[in-house]
């Protein structure tokens, strides 16, 4: 057994959320077949020396370090061929987005190797790890094996992040000549959420709002309670092609999976494209007036009526309530 590579994904000196939580898994994985958990990183000057070793406090023994452009898909496909080819890791894990799927992806054509993506759950079975995930509208779970090299891609806050008290990470520089089309892309600017420092991804409350809010102004409602619940705002495709909110914060099949603690749904009808993206919540309230919306089906709380006069006396109950 050679070990599980971990890739790491970090932003202005800071590592992702679920990228810690794909090492602390990895870690518990690689003791119970008794080899090790390593670390893949790629970037410019802010992945120092002792920001990389922090690693190891969530169970990675070693660091690859390579220098390229941060948040492309393709260099870190180039740089996680080069560690295969010089250390023969058995499984490369990721700890779910948009960019985990990417690079998950092209790395399975490069090495022709097996990827499960939506992963909420990895086993030892015979020395062997197995990815199961949920199918069917998450009514069943399929399990995949892998004969050769396993690609292992999570769903968004599958994994906890959890520090294990190990000591610091060895940082291993990795010295890697870019594929012609890899150097071919470059990050004009980083597309954030509006009104918001928090990624909609590693949020714990999200807000979300639906065509139900009647016009982009009225979004203005969930950012307020947002902002007091300590959360962000996302929002439905139909309210991002129509121009009411940035791309960055859409929920559902063609946008992003979300699963923070508290989901609250203002105008959202619950078409199965949206609840692909947000049925993995711990709890989900949704205000709706109509009675017969889908979303009530699979909502902890339904309140039916107009979300107009209920998000602005909910933002006010959480203020007194904070004092």
């Amino acid at each position: 057994m050679s070990g599980i590579l971990v890739y790491v994904l970090h932003f202005e000196g800071a590592f992702n959320k679920n990228s810690l939580g794909a090492v602390s898994e990895a870690a518990k994985l690689a003791g119970e077949l008794g080899t090790e958990a390593h670390a893949v990183v790629v970037g410019g000057d802010d992945l120092t020396d002792e920001l990389c070793a922090t690693l190891g406090s969530y169970g990675a023994t070693k660091v690859f370090r390579a220098k390229g452009p941060e948040g492309l898909a393709q260099p870190v496909v180039d740089v996680i061929d080069r560690v295969l080819d010089d250390h023969g890791h058995d499984y490369v894990i990721f700890g779910g987005g948009l960019l985990g799927f990417e690079i998950g992806a092209g790395l399975a054509a490069r090495r022709n190797a097996g990827v499960t993506m939506e992963v909420t759950n990895i086993a030892v079975e015979d020395g062997r790890l197995i990815a199961e995930r949920p199918i069917l509208g998450d009514s069943q779970i399929s399990r995949s094996r892998y004969k050769g090299l396993g690609i292992i891609i999570g769903r968004i806050n599958a994994f906890e992040a959890k520090e294990s008290g190990g000591g610091a990470a060895a940082v291993v520089d990795v010295e890697v000549e870019y594929s012609p089309w890899s150097t071919r892309a470059r990050m004009v600017t980083r597309g954030e959420q509006r009104g918001a420092d928090v990624n909609i991804e590693d949020a714990d409350v999200l807000v979300a709002g639906g065509r139900g809010l009647g016009r982009a102004e009225a979004f203005q409602l969930c950012e307020d309670l947002a902002n007091v619940l300590g959360g962000a705002v996302a929002a439905t495709r139909a309210v991002v092609d129509a121009g009411w909110y940035p791309y960055s914060a859409q929920i559902g099949q063609t946008g992003k999976s979300v699963a923070p603690r508290l989901y609250l749904a203002a105008g959202i009808s619950g078409a199965i494209q949206h609840k692909v993206g947000m049925q993995a919540s711990e709890n989900i309230v949704a205000i709706n007036k109509d009675r017969n919306a889908p979303i009530f089906e699979f909502s902890d709380l339904g309140i039916v009526g107009d979300l107009h006069q209920i998000l602005p006396k909910l933002t006010e109950a959480v203020k007194a309530k904070k004092g």
